[in-house]
Formats: C-alpha cells, sequence, structure tokens
C-alpha cells in the first residue's frame, strides 16, 4: 500500500461495536475523575502517580476495548503512552490506574486494577479516555469536545489539549478532582485541587484523616507580610485580616476575583510584594477599582499565585480617605525572585518590549512579550543541538517570556464562545511578532497557568478596548519585499497544503467547521489535506495568488501543493489550476510551470514540491527530474531539479535548482528519528539521510547537465544548525536566508528558518541580495482562509498575510552574460508557456472541469 493510502487510513478512528456509554453532561458514561502526577517527589503524599476513574451510572460499565492514554503538554502526535484497560465499573464505582514513580517518597496506593511505567508530567499533560485500545492518531490541539473516538479527557496545567479550557496543574500534596463527579466538558470548570484519595474498583482507598481547624491571625497584617519575601507565603493555610486599594477586578471573564495593593506603595521596591490577588466570586462586585477594602480571608498558594480565599461577608468598604498606589516604574526581568517581589502589583513596565508568540490570541485572547526589541529565537538557529549553550539558551527563553494577558479565562475556540469577539486582534492593527509593544496603561503582574502575566486592570474586550487594553502595537508589515535586483530572481514557498481537489468531492472526509457549522477545511477520513469546498479553496487561492503576486519572483519553487495523481488524476492539475489563477491576476501567459518528468516514483506523498515561473523571463532547459530514493525519502517528499535559464538566453545564464521538503519534525520512530532531545525534534535521522541523498543527487545532475550554479531551496523542516543544514554546510553550500536576520518560522514562542535557500560557490558569487519575506509566521493564525466565520469578527482578507504558516525567501540572480531579447508571451493558453490545454481531470459538479477560472472575486 502507498505512503499516501497509509497515512488516509491513520486518519480513521474506527469505534468499537460494543464501549462504555460516551461521557457527557447528562452523565451516562465513565469519567476521568482524579489525577495524582507527583508522586514519589520530596514531600509527596503517595508514591506513585495515579489515574481514578469512576462511574457515575446505576449500572456496571464494561471497559473492555478501552484505554487510558497520556501525551505531553506540547505533543501533537499520537499519545506516548496507552494503557489497555479491562474488568469493569460498578455502578457508582472507581477503577485505579497507577503509573510511575518521581522517586522514593510517599505512601503506597492501594492495589492499582491497572498500572504503567510510564511517566506524567507534574506540570501539564493531556489524559484521554479512549474508545480503543490502540493509540489514537494525533488527536488535535485546542479544545477537543464531542471526539467519538474519546469518552472523557483531562488537559491540565500548560496542556495544548482539553476539554474547552485546560485545568490547572497540581502539586506534590495536591491532586486534580472532579467536583461531585460533574462532567460540563469544561476541565478548568470540572476540576479543582485537593488532598488525593485513590480508590480502586473494591472500593479500596486512603483512611480519612481529620481536617485540622485553620489557624487564624485577628490583627490585621500587611500585604507584604502575607506575600512574604520567598516563591510561597509564609503562612498558607491561615485565617488573615489585611487592607488595600482595589487595583484591578474581574467580576466577569472567569477569574472572579481582584486585587488589592497598599495605599501608597509603588515608588519604593522592596524584597516583598505590596499587592495581592483576592479569590471571592461573593464580593467582586464591590469590589470596584480604587475603593478602599479590609478582607478577611484564609492564605493559599494557587499553584503559584499567592491568594485569599474571602467569602461573603468578607469584605468591608473602609470610609478613609488613603494614597493610592503608583504603578510601580520597573522593567521586568527573568529573575523569578523579582517578580515574586512584584507579585500582584500595578506596574507601568519600563523598557522596549517584543511580541514573541501570538498563537494563543486566537484562542484566549492573550500574548507572549518578552523583553527587548526582538522576538525569542529558536536555539538550534544559533546554537548546536544539545549542547550546554543549547540547554542554556532553552531555559533562558522559557525564563523570558510573560504574557499580556485580556484578564479572562475564555476560550474563543469553543463553540460556545465563538460569538464574543477576540480582544487584541483586528484587520486593521495586526500584532505580529516581532513588534514594538507600547504600553498604554498600568497593569497587574500575576501568575496563572504556569506564566508569569501583566494582566488589564478588568476584563479586556473589543468593546471596551479603548480604555482598557493596555498596549498597542507596531506594524510591521510591508506591501512587498526589498528588492534584490538581479537581471532574476528565485524564490521558495510553503504554499500550506493547497488541493484542488477539495473534501467534498471525496466524500469521506471529516472537517473542522465554523462557528455556524459550515466546513472549512478537512480533518481527516480521506487524502485530501486542504479546503472542504469550493469557496474555502477560493479563500485560500485568493491569498496565495495575492502573496505570490506581490513577491514578484521569477522562478518559484513550490512546497505543500496537491500530488493530484494520488487522487487519480494528471499528476499536474492543482499545479495548473494555481498557475491558472495566477494569470488571471497577472493576465494571460505571465505564470507558467513545469510539468511532472516522464519518470515519477512509484510511491509518492499526496503533497508534492514544484515549479512556477515567469515565462517572459525565464525558460525550462529540458526536462525536470525527481530525486527516486525510495530509502532515503520514504516518508518524504521527493526532491524536484530543472535547470532554468534568461529566456532567450546562453548557456552562461543557466542555474540548476532543486526544490525540496524533508520529513516534519512532528513523528517519528527507528534509526535516528526518535526524539532526542537535542532541540532537532523527531524524524532528524530521516532529515540527515534525505540531506546526503540531496547532496549527491544535486552533485549528479550539476555534472550530466554542466550547469556549475546550484540552489537547494524548500522546506527542509530543519534550523540553521542542526544535522541535515550541517550535511549541505559541509558539502559547501551557503545557506543565502541567514544573511538576511531574518527568520521564516515561529513556533513556541521563538522564531527560526525551517525554510532555506542555499547556494553552492558558483551560484553565491552571483547573488546581487536576499529577502526573507515576513508576511505569514508572525502574523495570527486568525488571519488564515481556515480560520474563516471561526469567530463573529471576520479577519479573512484576500491579501498575502497569513496565506501559509511558513515565509518565503526571495534571491536576487545577476546571471545575464549580454542582453537578451525575451520571447513574446504565450497567449490563449491560461496555464503558461508548458501547461497542458485540459488537466485530465473529470468534470465535478458545481466545479469547472479544467482551472481556465474567471478571475477571483475579491479581486
Amino acid at each position: 500500500m502507498g505512503l499516501a493510502a497509509l497515512l488516509g487510513l491513520a486518519l480513521v478512528a474506527t469505534p468499537l461495536a460494543t464501549a462504555p456509554a460516551i461521557a457527557n453532561t447528562a452523565g451516562t458514561g465513565v469519567v476521568i475523575n482524579e489525577a495524582y502526577v507527583n508522586g514519589g517527589s520530596s514531600g509527596a503524599t503517595y508514591l506513585n502517580k495515579f489515574v481514578e476513574l469512576y462511574n457515575p451510572t446505576n449500572a456496571a460499565i464494561d471497559l473492555a476495548g478501552t484505554s487510558l492514554q497520556y501525551r505531553s503538554a506540547t505533543g501533537t502526535v499520537n499519545p506516548s503512552n496507552v494503557v489497555t484497560l479491562t474488568g469493569s465499573i460498578a455502578a457508582g464505582g472507581y477503577y485505579l490506574v497507577q503509573g510511575s514513580s518521581n522517586a522514593t517518597n510517599g505512601q503506597t496506593l492501594p492495589a492499582a486494577d491497572a498500572s504503567t511505567g510510564a511517566s506524567w508530567a507534574g506540570g501539564g499533560g493531556t489524559f484521554f479516555l479512549a474508545n480503543q485500545a490502540t493509540a489514537l492518531t494525533a488527536p488535535p490541539v485546542g479544545s477537543l469536545v464531542g471526539d467519538p473516538a474519546v469518552i472523557d479527557l483531562l488537559g491540565f496545567g500548560s496542556s495544548n489539549t482539553f476539554e474547552t479550557a485546560r485545568a490547572s496543574a497540581a502539586s506534590v500534596i495536591l491532586s486534580l478532582n472532579r467536583t461531585a463527579g460533574v462532567d460540563t466538558d469544561v476541565n478548568a470548570a470540572d476540576f479543582t485541587t485537593a488532598a488525593p484519595t485513590p480508590t480502586n474498583a473494591v472500593g479500596t482507598g486512603p483512611a480519612p484523616d481529620p481536617e485540622p481547624e485553620p489557624p487564624v491571625r485577628t490583627d490585621p497584617i500587611a500585604i507584604a507580610t502575607i506575600q512574604g519575601t520567598g516563591f510561597a507565603t509564609p503562612i498558607a493555610g491561615t485565617t488573615v485580616t489585611t487592607r488595600g486599594v482595589v487595583t484591578a477586578s474581574f467580576p466577569t471573564g472567569g477569574y472572579n476575583g481582584y486585587y488589592i495593593q497598599t495605599p501608597g506603595t509603588g515608588v519604593e521596591l522592596d524584597a516583598a510584594s505590596d499587592g495581592i490577588f483576592v479569590y471571592s466570586s461573593a464580593t467582586v462586585a464591590q469590589a470596584t477599582v480604587g475603593t478602599y477594602v479590609e478582607v478577611t480571608g484564609l492564605v493559599s498558594e494557587f499553584y503559584g499565585l499567592t491568594q485569599l480565599e474571602v467569602a461573603a461577608g468578607g469584605l468591608t468598604i473602609v470610609d478613609e480617605v488613603v494614597a493610592a498606589p503608583v504603578a510601580a516604574d520597573v522593567a521586568v526581568t527573568s529573575d523569578v525572585a523579582q517578580r515574586e517581589s512584584l507579585e500582584g502589583m500595578l506596574l507601568a513596565p519600563a523598557g522596549a518590549y517584543t511580541v514573541t508568540d501570538n498563537y494563543d490570541t486566537n484562542y484566549y485572547g492573550s500574548l507572549e512579550l518578552t523583553a527587548g526589541t526582538s522576538p525569542l529565537v529558536q536555539p538550534t538557529t544559533v546554537v548546536e543541538p544539545g549542547s550546554p549553550e543549547y540547554f542554556t539558551m532553552l531555559a533562558a527563553n522559557q525564563a523570558a517570556v510573560i504574557t499580556l494577558d485580556d484578564g479572562a479565562t475564555t476560550n474563543f475556540n469553543s463553540t460556545a464562545n465563538k460569538g464574543i469577539p477576540i480582544p487584541y486582534l483586528s484587520t486593521e492593527n495586526p500584532v505580529r511578532i516581532g513588534a514594538a509593544v507600547n504600553f498604554e496603561t498600568a497593569v497587574v503582574l500575576d501568575y496563572r497557568f504556569g506564566a508569569w502575566a501583566f494582566q488589564p486592570t478588568e476584563q479586556l474586550t473589543t468593546a471596551n478596548a479603548a480604555t482598557v487594553q493596555p498596549a498597542t502595537f507596531e506594524n510591521t508589515r510591508t506591501a512587498a519585499p526589498e528588492n534584490v535586483g538581479g537581471d532574476a530572481t528565485l524564490a521558495t514557498f510553503n504554499v500550506l497544503n493547497y488541493f484542488s481537489t477539495t473534501g467534498d468531492e471525496l466524500g469521506t472526509c471529516s472537517y473542522y467547521n465554523d462557528r455556524v457549522g459550515d466546513p472549512v477545511t478537512v480533518r481527516g477520513g480521506c487524502g485530501a489535506r486542504g479546503a472542504a469546498e469550493q469557496e474555502d479553496l477560493d479563500r485560500q487561492q485568493a491569498k496565495i495568488v495575492s502573496a505570490i503576486g506581490a513577491l514578484d519572483a521569477d522562478v518559484v519553487g513550490l512546497e505543500e501543493i496537491e500530488n493530484s495523481a494520488a487522487f487519480g488524476f494528471d499528476r499536474d492539475v492543482a499545479l495548473a489550476e494555481l498557475t491558472a489563477a495566477l494569470n488571471a491576476d497577472a493576465g494571460a501567459g505571465t505564470w507558467s510551470f513545469v510539468p511532472s518528468p516522464a519518470l515519477v516514483p512509484a510511491d509518492e506523498d499526496v503533497i508534492r514540491t514544484a515549479f512556477i515561473y515567469k515565462s517572459a523571463v525565464i525558460e525550462p532547459v529540458g526536462e525536470s527530474v525527481i530525486l527516486d530514493d525510495q530509502v532515503a525519502f520514504v516518508n518524504a517528499r521527493e526532491p524536484l531539479a530543472q535547470v532554468f535559464r534568461l529566456a532567450g538566453g546562453d548557456t552562461e545564464s543557466e542555474f540548476l535548482a532543486i526544490v525540496n521538503h524533508f520529513k516534519s519534525k512532528g513523528s517519528g520512530s527507528g534509526v535516528g528519528d526518535v526524539d532526542a532531545g537535542d532541540g532537532q525534534g523527531s524524524s532528524n535521522g530521516s532529515r540527515t539521510r534525505q540531506a546526503v541523498s540531496l547532496v549527491a543527487f544535486a552533485e549528479t545532475l550539476k555534472t550530466s547537465s554542466e550547469v556549475e550554479r546550484v540552489f537547494l531551496l524548500g522546506d527542509f523542516n530543519a534550523y540553521l544548525k542542526e544535522d541535515p543544514i550541517d550535511v549541505l554546510v559541509n558539502a559547501g553550500y551557503v545557506d543565502l536566508g541567514a544573511t538576511t536576520g531574518e527568520e521564516t518560522y515561529a513556533f513556541g514562542g521563538a522564531i527560526g528558518s525551517l525554510d532555506h535557500i542555499l547556494g553552492n560557490a558558483a551560484a553565491v558569487a552571483d547573488v546581487t541580495d536576499v529577502d526573507i519575506w515576513n508576511i505569514n509566521s508572525v502574523e495570527s493564525i486568525a488571519l488564515e482562509y481556515s480560520r474563516f466565520n471561526y469567530n463573529v469578527t471576520n479577519f479573512y482578507e484576500a491579501n498575502p498575510y497569513r496565506s501559509s504558516d511558513h515565509d518565503p525567501i526571495l534571491v536576487g540572480l545577476d546571471i545575464a552574460s549580454e542582453p537578451v531579447e525575451p520571447p513574446a508571451p504565450v497567449k490563449g493558453n491560461p496555464f503558461g508557456a508548458n501547461g497542458p490545454d485540459k488537466p485530465g481531470k473529470p468534470a465535478v459538479p458545481g466545479k469547472p472541469l479544467f482551472p481556465g477560472k474567471p478571475a477571483h472575486p475579491f479581486k
């Protein structure tokens, strides 16, 4: 079976014929009831980690064919640990799954009903109670509710996968406990922290300890005394009374509390903070900003945030005139001790800050910032993978991040919240990675969801943004790349799964839908990976055409374009359709594509590489060639090579270009492909072997074609200092994008280039200039065609910005030996000079037979 077919099958999760009822808000099935993930650590209550399941129904439920699965907090592929479940859970009964131990501390668990030696991270991860005994196939990140293969799900801490909103992390003495067995499909609401109570199928649990009465301090004490000078309050578990001025209040948005600060503080700073969060849904309505209050409540540490828990009647408005706190004019450093000394205080952040990540803006209305004038950089872009410098830089990057939040826990990607406009984002004022941050109002420094954050003084919405939004952002967009000069230009562009075969043509696809349930992009179940319907393809195509048109390159190497042969059509159908759309925009005959060679590999991926070119400037020489190495490229797209020269030019203007798309970092097993934890991700061995094969291929073609200039371009899925790029550099190639000071990709809060154009010595000698045009990686994902109508605010525009997730690279070439007369453009063929008149694609109802479409309506 071919790779494309295997991939298509892998996307289908087949439900079992007999399985427990899927957990839902009606309480008709098994739920994950408790998770303790710090077993064995110093101070731990129990020696082993555990997950407890619960049957809320009045009948026994058979667990045959089900499993408990775990995926790391940042994982995007299949869960790494699968525990097969056997037996049944009695009505109202429990089932205990034992995990590994971090060390040798804590008491022994009751006899487990199932066990695994795998370790579950304490800081965050995702548990899946699955309706199958085999690993789930790459469950999507974000909110995952209603998947038929998943009975129940718990995402906690820093997890990227959860039900509606992730639960917080736990501790060595606290587990995540489901609230009274209720399942509302919101992890954050359904789970709270409490002492662990592991119970197995026969009902054996821990011996109950009497609850001690918490100590009470009747004398009013200062907020700084509550905070203390360490990383946690010195008086946790004590009921105290204190006074402060309300600096921020969140009666809406999910925080259910407010900040108070000692009057007059903020001018001089010391080791103890003068501000604190008051968690109190009962009194928050009374706590308006500027009010002087006295509160009485229990001191606690809520996942690293010192707070007071104040019940009804615990707030009194004090009728005294006091000096308002001053927003401290201070630069927040990476030093945790300094941040702890400012926790809960009103700040006017000093110095420069830059946006380093905007991925979560589309989901939670938050941005990640870093101090300074540039975003964080992927360590393996500048230092060797796995080196001491790598781990030092990785830790420094993690410490440098600070979130700019919206004062709420709202998940805008959940169905219930898609009608709420997302703050910070707009089409008029883009928030791009690398943009300077200009603080307009004071913020409060707090610690939530395992991260330090600047909070506005009330929940930020688009309606109150004019007065509440704490910062504005530099607009770094450009309408076109820099002029790189030369007689011709060469570019690479990953077009983000451009498929002219839409999902509705195949009949078996599942979809990502917009907020009214209309399919937008293919999710799985079929070979396609792109647009769901023609209207979605039109939107995607409009953005790509706009980007390539403004890029104004003469030769473009494309990655992630449909291999139409995978659907039984001529291999070039999708490529021809994109070329036709470019010509509809730029004029007939402007663009041509390089046809597939007569010899193609017998087994190809559903996506491929390709070349398009401007026939008035460039002409191909001879037939293209595909590297058919079924060993090195068994899991990646084969390189495509073509010799080009100036139109009407001689051999002196010729150059050999080879476009590539190496194996991705997301998955891999086998020799050298398991993630080694050195920063190179999975499948580094495969990518390195692909680089070796590419070098040999290029040398063979260089010799046979007698062309001296050689360019290797495309998406190599490797940063500059990683092994695959080392292979190419050691073979004499120079990475041209590295000369720009710009990067093509953004991931996990840092930037780096996965895309490259490399030239040998003869090629580099004729390069005039290089530019990376940052139109995609730095823009919010909300702008993609795939997010059309996901939110009540329509962020889609038929422009270049977020036309893909990778940025194009442009290189200028000085290759003319003497003035040449370009040939007249070919007229009447929308596919370009070398395109077929009609691709071999049968008619589809409601869709033109071939890509000779009229100009796009957005134009």
